[in-house]
């Protein structure tokens, strides 16, 4: 879900669209666009498979201590492999550069499938998302190599609306085969998927048909020690969950912070920056709309753990408990779709409007989640009061979410623009990043694996769901004030 903003603020750079959706399906184009969603397309529905069969993983082979952490690390990945993207594509060109990363994203889908426990299993989500990250990044950058100007904005788009077709076909994936108790084939399918993609790729972007990539004279510089500080400061607060004390646990949260801001520091006197000129400071307009963008983040990593307590706690199969998981990714997109053509004052009420929804649905769900409805509502009604919840989280995210985005560009200093929405989706995946890792802490530390079973579920369902809901409640308080001064 959270990967619509890469979308998002590709299509605000693109050229306006004056080409026919037809002219993108035809010919050449459309097997070179199919090459292109194919990486998207990959990435995405891993992850909503592993979102569905995360709660059959650690059925069979433990660390219910560890499943936040199958997040966390795909997401570290992720940021890494979309860092490393820029350096790939200028040493090995477009054929090349998509070769590796699905060769990185095949092997670890492989260590997952073979994983005998959970260490295995989060070291291969590692390199999943090592190459999915470069699958993502490469997807977006080549669009501007492979097709004419005029194609890009509805090439961005079919490449964004890969996320959705995850929707519908990753916890599909992943449920049936959880339900039939064979989660590891829900990896094994990854391969033959990436294995056409590859061949797909082989045949469409080689230098014969055209796909050309002239090595720069300099290869592009990553801001390394940034990344690297920020990798190790989600790290640690993840680590901190595995200390015993309270006080401790608190230290090392603090710790972790402390080095995320010690990067903040470094990249406000580097050369090659993450983020632009004045976004470091919640006192700016920009520095408020990142924060939001990362606190908006936060609370919607909670998505995580949902099919563990839906199994769990209401006895819903793999496949109900992924599709209606799947409910906030739904959210996501409808909200998107449904803002997206607003403007002025109708722009401004989505900003205010977005994180007091989504405030409500994080709420509604500690209510919702802990424990079934009483027999008198029914089953069916319980159930989809909880989707509405799921949807209202994701849709919060969502009607504010591309208005954020054109804010983040219109506050650019000048000349900073390209690195202000490049920078979108290094905070987004942050966030979820650090989001991940607060939740595992959260609920480890409110009882889910000690005492464990459907007493600790209750109790970290209600103090995850309870916590998170700050994030989005800050950002009503940061959109308000921005819009505010926007009005004046």
């Amino acid at each position: 879900m959270s990967s619509s903003s890469t979308a998002d603020s590709a299509a605000l750079q693109a050229p306006p669209p004056t080409a026919a959706w037809s002219e993108l399906f035809t010919g050449r184009n459309g097997w070179r666009a199919l090459a292109l969603t194919g990486g998207v397309a990959l990435h995405a529905v891993n992850v909503h498979i592993v979102t569905t069969v995360l709660p059959s993983v650690v059925r069979e082979i433990g660390g219910l201590d560890w499943y936040a952490w199958s997040t966390t690390l795909f997401v570290v990945g992720s940021i890494l492999g979309a860092t490393l993207s820029v350096r790939l594509l200028a040493v090995l060109g477009p054929r090349g550069a998509f070769l590796a990363a699905l060769a990185v994203f095949t092997a670890g889908s492989v260590g997952c499938a073979v994983a005998p426990a959970m260490h295995w299993m989060l070291a291969g989500r590692t390199v999943q998302g090592l190459g999915g990250g470069m699958l993502a990044a490469l997807s977006y950058a080549l669009i501007q190599l492979v097709f004419a100007p005029r194609l890009w904005p509805r090439a961005v788009a079919l490449v964004s609306g890969m996320w959705g077709v995850a929707t519908l076909c990753g916890p599909a994936v992943g449920g049936l085969f959880a339900q039939a108790g064979h989660w590891r084939w829900a990896f094994w399918f990854l391969l033959p998927v990436a294995a056409a993609q590859a061949l797909l790729v082989l045949v469409q972007l080689r230098p014969s048909a055209g796909v050309t990539h002239e090595r720069p004279a300099r290869m592009p510089r990553v801001p390394a020690a940034q990344i690297g500080l920020l990798t190790l400061s989600v790290l640690g607060i993840a680590a901190s969950g595995f200390l015993s004390d309270l006080a401790w646990q608190a230290a090392g949260v603090a710790l972790g912070l402390a080095i995320g801001f010690a990067a903040t520091r470094i990249d406000r006197a580097a050369t090659v920056r993450v983020l632009p000129t004045g976004a470091y400071s919640m006192r700016t307009p920009l520095g408020a709309i990142y924060a939001s963008v990362a606190l908006l983040l936060i609370g919607t990593t909670t998505e995580i753990f949902v099919p563990y307590f839906l199994q769990l706690l209401h006895g819903h199969s793999p496949l109900a408990a992924g599709y209606l998981t799947a409910a906030m990714a739904g959210g996501w997109s409808a909200g998107s779709l449904l803002s997206s053509g607003r403007g002025g004052a109708g722009a401004d009420r989505m900003l205010r409007a977005g994180p007091l929804t989504c405030t409500l649905g994080l709420l509604a769900l500690v209510v919702l989640l802990p424990a079934p409805a009483p027999a008198l509502l029914g089953a069916g009604f319980e159930t989809v009061l909880v989707a509405i919840a799921l949807a209202a989280v994701g849709l919060g995210v969502g009607i504010g979410w591309p208005h954020l985005v054109t804010r983040v560009l219109s506050l650019a200093p000048k000349g900073e623009e390209g690195l202000a929405s490049a920078s979108i989706t290094t905070i987004q995946l942050y966030g979820m990043a650090v989001g991940a890792a607060v939740a595992g802490l959260v609920a480890n530390a409110a009882g889910l694996t000690v005492p464990g079973g459907v007493e600790g579920a209750r109790s970290a369902a209600i103090w995850l769901f309870a916590s998170f809901s700050l994030a989005p409640a800050l950002v009503v308080w940061l959109t308000y004030r921005t819009v505010a001064r926007r009005g004046h």
